[in-house]
């Protein structure tokens, strides 16, 4: 077995570091397996904690061993054969004491075959099951029995092809005696432990959750409440904190234009020709986001509101305070629909007030596209909306100073870091009369745009506590009137009949009708083929009904931009009475007169999807209805995690509650993408059950960091490594 990987050392004084590398052996296959799992460093090694432990440290006589139990016993290997019925297989039959056991290998090497000789005694562990013919072992893990039994509990590691846990074992184990692990926290920063008593050093913590004493609670090792496992915990999130608390405490040194509304000016006049009233909730973060953009360093806030709750018409507001002060607005949305859907809402309240609009796609002819560039650089448009064509490289804005990211999830870290930092206001800002004035603060184009990122996927408070510290979050927590309640019906696919009966009663009525198709990730091929056989079966079936002939729309992701968008306008001006689309419909579409939803295959759908979609219809004021059409396929009945989903849809339509559910059901990191990292950024520590621990990190941060800064800088590096650039963003 090859020897672990050693530290990384300096090439020796004196030898050109050149020299030195192209010396340097190749890396051997266990060295690749350990990288590809992220064991570069020794840290990393030491934080690669086991999934479960196995008894080494005692034996079990086979006389008292019992059927199904893992046991490890010493016994006499009595005969030893290789068996080629009913296929290949050593045979190895051993004597304790009265008692005989057969080991069963299906795969051996000659090396097993010479330590399990006839007379060698032998200690093996495994599974003991009980037949006709006495005691059976398939495939125990055999050692020869003149060693010394271990005194603490062997760990089984998390590992990959070609790398086996001996290996795996003996590199933790180097790793441990080489890291540094100085404590980073200082000891009057340290919470105590449940019990009242002192934390574990984190050398310590490591040391026994590596190599366990046989006495401990495994129920204590398994859910994390260990001593040990609490220290670890509370470094983990204290590094998360500080990770967050020096980007904010970064941010908060850069400049940003102060932005304020004059009296009477456009944020006056949208106000008053809006033709609702804002809701107490819309009031309240619309005063939020003034005061942050009124201060001469960068907003960094996320407004998130359930579907429907009129987040657009804040983000207007906040860019009429920006255009105000002569400055550019950017909007970003993740799908040209829901880009467009923001087109329409904006120019509508906007131009009217002479606001002049870009609009930018990746789909778009290249004089359009020219034309909008330019309009962009010059500054005459005060705002661009678009998808992830405006953080191109050929955008230049003459004077950036606010930018808005829908649907915020939905884009990558790389992504939003390329928008901070390409988007920097490069000219002096002009006021409303086109005459040029000043940063601000005289550092001309070193200024920040304010930053201002929407969901309405809601983060419970736990989580945004722990994942987005280094955001101000506002909340529209309730809806604006006249929303009717939507009912939410579970169906079975063998009662589609009777769903499309309630579709020709809904037209009759005048109303129109959503029916999605599932997304079939395998294959675009087959997701077209879905939404095609789909469109067909319910124009044949609509057609049977006589009367006034019903237009059937066809959407989705394959289709040609101009199509699309043509489906879309005929959908949302009424001439249209039922759309079959894929998912691209999730986000974005406003129809009122829309008031019923059917959801194919809704088992297949996420929990936070499910109630995206289900925010497309209640939005005037005809009572709607979202029909959830279920299928099990050839099982009795759904998986436990799509039936919770199911269940949860049908019981509320909160998206707060939904989001505590749809986190309950598939965990922080995949709730947030791991902030869209591709990397889980808690490994140890939960939030929903760690809520002492991280309200202790959050306090502590700020102590540690002001009084000590070294110390904070390696602890940050010690657990974070590259992945703190992702809280950052």
């Amino acid at each position: 077995m090859p020897a672990p990987p050693a530290a990384k050392s300096s090439p020796k004084p004196g030898k050109p570091a050149a020299q030195a590398s192209a010396k340097a052996p190749a890396k051997s296959p266990m060295v690749r397996a350990m990288e590809k799992l992220g064991l570069r460093r020794d840290i990393d090694l030491a934080l690669h904690l086991p999934l479960r432990y196995e008894d080494e440290t005692r034996i079990t006589p086979l006389a008292r061993a019992r059927d199904g139990t893992t046991v490890q016993i010493k016994a006499t290997v009595v005969s030893s054969d290789v068996s080629f019925r009913p296929r290949r297989q050593l045979l190895v039959v051993v004597r304790d004491g009265e008692e005989t056991c057969t080991l069963r290998f299906f795969n051996f090497y000659p090396s097993m075959h010479k330590l399990m000789a006839v007379g060698h005694t032998i200690r093996a562990r495994g599974e003991v099951r009980g037949g006709f013919l006495g005691w059976t072992m398939v495939h125990p893990s055999v050692s020869a029995a003149g060693a010394p039994l271990p005194n603490a509990l062997t760990p089984v590691y998390p590992t990959s092809a070609g790398l086996p846990q001996a290996y795996l074992r003996k590199a933790v184990a180097g790793a441990l005696e080489r890291v540094d692990l100085t404590e980073t926290v200082a000891p009057e920063l340290l919470p105590r432990t449940h019990d009242g008593q002192p934390m574990w050093t984190l050398r310590a913590a490591l040391q026994f959750l590596h190599h366990p004493r046989p006495d401990v609670s495994l129920d204590t090792l398994e859910d994390h409440s260990h001593p040990a496992w609490q220290r670890l915990k509370a470094e983990e999130l204290l590094a998360q904190q500080l990770s967050q608390l020096e980007s904010r405490r970064a941010r908060d040194r850069l400049r940003a234009p102060a932005l304020r509304a004059p009296e009477g000016g456009l944020h006056d006049r949208l106000l008053a020709t809006l033709p609702f009233v804002l809701t107490d909730a819309q009031a309240r973060v619309c005063r939020e986001i003034a005061a942050d953009l009124g201060q001469p360093v960068p907003m960094h806030r996320l407004l998130q509101g359930d579907v429907g709750s009129g987040k657009t018409v804040v983000a207007a507001l906040a860019a009429a305070i920006c255009i105000d002060g002569g400055y550019q607005c950017a909007l970003m949305a993740p799908t040209e629909i829901l880009a467009e859907q923001h087109f329409r809402k904006l120019i509508g309240w906007l131009e009217p007030l002479g606001i002049t609009t870009a609009w930018l796609t990746g789909s778009q002819k290249a004089k359009e596209r020219r034309d909008m560039l330019a309009l962009i650089a010059s500054g005459e448009a005060a705002l661009v909306i678009g998808t992830h064509a405006v953080i191109q490289d050929k955008v230049v804005f003459d004077r950036l100073a606010l930018a808005i990211i829908d649907e915020q999830h939905r884009f990558g870290v790389a992504q939003r870091l390329a928008l901070r930092g390409k988007m920097r206001p490069q000219g002096a800002a002009r006021d409303g009369h086109g005459h040029g004035h000043g940063h601000g603060d005289g550092n001309g184009d070193t200024q920040e745009p304010h930053l201002l990122m929407m969901s309405a996927t809601p983060i419970p408070r736990t989580l945004a506590m722990g994942y987005y510290a280094d955001l101000d979050v506002s909340t529209i927590d309730s809806l604006p009137p006249g929303r009717t309640p939507i009912v939410t019906k579970l169906v079975n696919e063998a009662r589609r009949d009777e769903v499309v009966a309630r579709i020709r009663d809904q037209l009759a009525q005048g109303r129109q009708v959503y029916w999605v198709c599932p997304l079939i990730e395998e294959s675009e091929a087959l997701d077209l083929a879905n939404a095609t056989e789909t469109h067909a079966a319910l124009g044949a079936a609509l057609a049977d009904a006589g009367g006034e002939p019903i237009e059937i729309g066809l959407l989705h992701s394959r289709m040609p931009v101009a199509e699309k968008k043509a489906v879309m306008d005929r959908f949302i001006s009424g001439r249209m009475g039922v759309l079959v689309s894929t998912t691209v419909i999730e986000v974005g579409v406003d129809v009122p007169n829309a008031s019923l939803m059917v959801v194919e295959h809704a088992e297949r759908f996420g929990l936070s999807q499910l109630h995206q979609l289900r925010g497309r219809v209640g939005r005037g004021a005809a009572a709607s209805a979202c029909v959830l059409m279920y299928s099990t396929g050839d099982a009795p009945r759904l998986g436990e995690t799509a039936r919770a989903r199911l269940k949860a849809m049908a019981e509320t339509a909160d998206g707060f509650e939904i989001a505590r559910r749809d986190l309950e059901i598939r965990g922080p990191g995949e709730f947030l993408g791991a902030r869209q990292s591709g990397a889980a950024l808690l490994r140890f520590a939960d939030l929903a059950t760690d809520a002492a621990l991280l309200e202790w990190a959050r306090d502590a941060a700020p102590r540690l960091l002001d009084r000590h800064p070294e110390l904070a800088r390696q602890h940050v590096a010690r657990w974070l490594g590259g992945k703190a650039e992702f809280l950052k963003a």
